[in-house]
């Protein structure tokens, strides 16, 4: 049984594994380590998925999580999520969806529920699929590219010399906001974290 999917999104591929775009993917990583659990592909091949308890074993505070890797492109992502929360029963107020967020600095971070896309792609193909979007983000911030740099560019690209350095930092934090907010709900979360 699951109580919650928490979704990671980014792009499959070695080729986009060090992209600003798949911070998504480097926190449900670091879930799906705090879980001791090992990737498999979900029933149908869309997605990878760990399953497991957030939080520690036989305290009063764990819930039953799946967590997921859409294996399709950004942009194709909402149908993969649609068949795990589908399978498992999980109506999309129990999903958090983590995600990049040009419009916060990098290293910072937002919990919010509900809202449009935005212009993120990913966001969008599950609005589609699921026909909504109130489910919870997890936004981390990969920044504004400067200049006219384009925006799309800029997520598909390395993080810089100094974002490395910071980021084990950043996706531990991602992931800590990600348990809170199961464990422990919206408010508590934004206020520890913003």
């Amino acid at each position: 049984m699951t109580d919650w999917v928490i979704v990671g999104l980014g792009n499959p591929g070695p080729a986009y594994a060090a992209t600003r775009h798949n911070i998504g993917y480097l926190v449900v990583d670091e879930l799906a380590d705090r879980m001791s659990g090992r990737w498999r592909r979900h029933r149908g091949g869309r997605a990878d998925v760990v399953q497991g308890r957030l939080g520690h074993p036989g305290a009063a505070e764990s819930a039953a999580a799946t967590l997921v890797r859409p294996r399709s492109f950004m942009n194709e992502s909402g149908g993969a999520v649609r068949s795990v929360v589908a399978y498992h029963s999980v109506p999309p107020d129990r999903m958090v969806v983590v995600h990049d967020e040009l419009d916060l600095e990098f290293g910072t971070l937002r919990v919010k529920y509900g809202g449009g896309d935005n212009g993120h792609n990913g966001l969008r193909s599950l609005r589609r699929s699921l026909g909504t979007g109130d489910w919870f983000r997890l936004r981390l911030g990969v920044g504004r590219p400067s200049g006219r740099n384009d925006p799309a560019d800029h997520v598909l690209s390395a993080f810089s010399s100094s974002e490395r350095r910071e980021l084990p930092e950043v996706v531990a934090r991602g992931a800590d906001a990600a348990e809170s907010l199961v464990l422990r709900g919206l408010q508590a979360t934004q206020n520890d974290y913003h």
